[in-house]
């Protein structure tokens, strides 16, 4: 893990346990994976693999909420997503702007995929 990102990461991992305490696990859940490790899995180093990249952060995460919770919210954002794309298929789009393109939209389901695979294996392992 880069050594910036890992500075930058201990302070949004003690925002999450505030916002957890302040504003419930939903939100906590949203600010750290929604907002921070997905944006991480946008940028991270290429030639690394999305795995090996984000390891390190999916400890800290599986140290900030139960495996129940993390199953519950990954479960909840799959179905929001879900929910989300159904609705906007029915929707006239006014700006071109607006439509994200197949390989973005691909690119997102997989690092969401990779991140829950990290977030729910039984052991993470080292390879």
């Amino acid at each position: 893990m880069d050594r910036r990102f890992q500075d930058v990461w201990v302070g949004q991992c003690a925002a999450a346990v505030r916002i957890r305490e302040d504003h419930g696990v939903k939100d906590a859940f949203n600010y750290i994976i929604g907002e921070k490790l997905m944006v991480y899995t946008q940028t991270a180093r290429p030639g690394r693999s999305l795995r090996g990249s984000c390891r390190g952060s999916s400890r800290k995460v599986r140290r900030l909420f139960s495996a129940e919770e993390i199953r519950e919210h990954l479960i909840r954002i799959e179905r929001e997503d879900r929910e989300a794309a159904e609705a906007a298929s029915g929707e006239e789009i006014d700006g071109i702007d607006e439509v994200a393109r197949p390989e973005d939209v691909a690119a997102q389901v997989e690092r969401f995929a990779a991140m829950k695979e990290l977030l729910t294996a039984e052991q993470l392992g080292t390879s």
